[in-house]
């Protein structure tokens, strides 16, 4: 229902003002049609949803495993913690620059560059989460002699989940944005390079439609992928 409220008052509003810069629902949804049957829109958009699996996924594997470590070592948190403090504050177009300064307008360049900057919030998120680990089920588990596999995927794993979750989704709703930087800025193809190309030419039926196309995977893949997910990795709780 809100969003049949929002489309109407997007037509309302294009209808008023009457002007180029801001097409009406049907003008974009031409557009988009049109792009889907040249191939265009999933060419781009595939080369952008790969970026994003390959880097989205570097920055959670090592982000939980550098995260669990700083949360369960006070004295490597000590030391690392001005690092953190650090990369957390450098700007995310600072570090894509400096990735093509110094590797080159190369495609590892670019996906090391959103690594660098997804990874830090990752790292915090999940050492909070594994300070926050409820001692009395480690010393439980300590008891009964469960290995450190066991004690991490039984014990420690189920109650960072939460905090999985939560860079998990964050994570998605960061990280596509600063992929469109880098695919501005060094790319030759992706949905940034055409979003800049479209600006160029001033075409903002384009840029609505690609956005559009693009904010709809991350919705299906909140749907199809993150929401069983959840509920299934809470059934333990019940």
């Amino acid at each position: 229902m809100s969003l049949l409220v929002f489309i109407a008052v997007w037509q309302a509003l294009a209808v008023y003002f009457a002007s180029h810069t801001l097409p009406t629902p049907v003008i974009v949804s031409t557009v988009f049609w049109q792009s889907c049957v040249t191939g265009e829109l999933p060419f781009h958009l595939g080369a952008t949803l790969l970026r994003l699996v390959v880097s989205f996924s570097i920055a959670m594997l090592l982000g939980c495993a550098l995260g669990i470590v700083l949360g369960r070592n006070k004295k490597l948190d000590a030391f690392f913690d001005n690092w953190l403090v650090i990369f957390l504050n450098v700007p995310a177009l600072v570090t894509i620059i400096l990735c093509y300064v110094w590797f080159g307008l190369i495609e590892s360049a670019a996906i090391l560059a959103v690594v660098l900057n997804k990874l830090p919030n990752v790292i915090v998120t999940i050492r909070e989460g594994t300070r926050a680990l409820d001692q009395d089920l480690l010393d439980m588990a300590k008891c009964y002699n469960l290995s450190k596999r066991d004690t991490l995927v039984h014990v420690i794993w189920p109650q960072l989940h939460p905090f999985v979750m939560g860079a998990t989704r964050s994570g998605l709703a960061l990280i596509w944005k600063i992929i469109l930087v880098v695919e501005l800025l060094g790319r030759s193809n992706g949905m940034g390079y055409q979003l800049h190309l479209f600006f160029q030419l001033f075409d903002v039926a384009s840029i609505l439609a690609y956005t559009i196309a693009f904010v709809a995977i991350i919705q299906l893949i909140e749907l199809i992928i993150l929401k069983p997910l959840d509920k299934k990795s809470l059934q333990w709780r019940r």
